[in-house]
This record gives C-alpha cells, structure tokens and sequence, in this order.
C-alpha cells in the first residue's frame, strides 16, 4: 500500500490532535484537584501542559494499534477534599468540559484560518468528552454518575463495547458516532 502526503499529513494530524486532547483533558483534571484543595496532582507532576507528564506509553500505542486508549490517570486524595464525593465529580467532569471548550476554540478558529488539523483537534476533542462521559469504570462518567453501576460490572460492559462487531465497528463507535456527528452540526452554527 502507498501513501501519499495526504495521507501523512492526516495521520500527523490525528497524532497532534490526540496528544492535544489527553494534555488537555488530564491537566484539567491536575487543576481541578488542586483548586478544590488536593495538592496530590502538584505534588506528582500533574499541573503542567507538558505531554510527557499525561500520556502513558502503552496507552498512547494502543490508540495507534487498537484505536481505543489512554493517558495517565491523575492521582487524587479524596481525604484531601473538603467535599470528596461532590469534589471527585467535579474533578472528573473537569475533563470532558475542558475537551468541549477545546472542540469550541478550534471550530471558531477553523472559521478564521481554515487549517485541517484544526477540525482533527474539534474531532478528537468531541470524542475524547462524549467518550470519557459514559458511565463506566474507569472511565470519568463512572465518577460523574457513581452509582449507575457497580466498578466491576461497569468494566466488563465497557470491555465488552470497545470490541469489535462483526463488521469491523465496536459498539462504543456505533453509540458515539452519532452524537459526536450531532455535536460538529451544532458546532457548525457558531
């Protein structure tokens, strides 16, 4: 198979686009923490916007080989938090709200300087937020909505949905798909 400059330019892209998205999403979390009062993130290297502090090898190459991975989990201490249950919550939704202003900040700056990886940063950061706000161990919905189900249960199901289908898909794509499509029409507006 050949590829040709648009195919690299693509997958260039996609890389910068993702690494983008995980700094972004795992810094909001660090900063999140610290400003209700958990100084666990500061204490491990977590409040910075350095990639190399968020993206976890394995994690980032099975984006790569597997299309589904992740960063580095930001450490917390809910003993640290004066509110730990309302405070995790928080704390997790700092993640995919900080992927959604990305998603926002590029589609306007797309307007202005039509640039392709502009709508790979909109893309990746609309599906990194709606991903990520599924309520299933470990992902970030799972602390959001805590009691929808039980860790271990909320594992095999997501487990069970990053698979593929026969044809190729996960069920997780086929859910998300649509809402990620729904979210760039809305987007389309501003």
């Amino acid at each position: 198979m050949r590829y040709t400059i648009t195919d690299y330019t693509m997958i260039l892209n996609t890389i910068i686009a993702l690494i983008i998205a995980i700094t972004i999403h795992e810094f909001s979390h660090a900063l999140m923490a610290d400003k209700l009062g958990d100084p666990t993130p500061r204490a491990s290297g977590r409040l910075t916007l350095n990639p190399l502090a968020h993206l976890d090898p394995i994690g980032t190459i099975m984006l790569f080989i597997a299309h589904f991975g992740w960063g580095k989990p930001v450490p917390i201490d809910p003993y640290n938090l004066k509110n730990p249950r309302r405070d995790e919550m928080l704390i997790s939704l700092a993640g995919p709200v900080s992927n959604l202003i990305v998603a926002v900040i590029f589609t306007l700056l797309f307007k202005f300087f039509a640039f392709n990886l502009f709508i790979s940063i909109v893309v990746i950061n609309l599906g990194l937020a709606i991903f990520n706000l599924l309520p299933f161990y470990p992902l970030d919905g799972s602390h959001i909505f805590p009691d929808l189900f039980p860790k271990a249960t909320g594992q095999i199901i997501l487990i069970f949905m990053i698979l593929p289908l026969f044809n190729g898909n996960s069920l997780i794509s086929s859910l998300i798909s649509p809402v990620i499509s729904f979210c760039l029409k809305l987007l389309s507006f501003l």
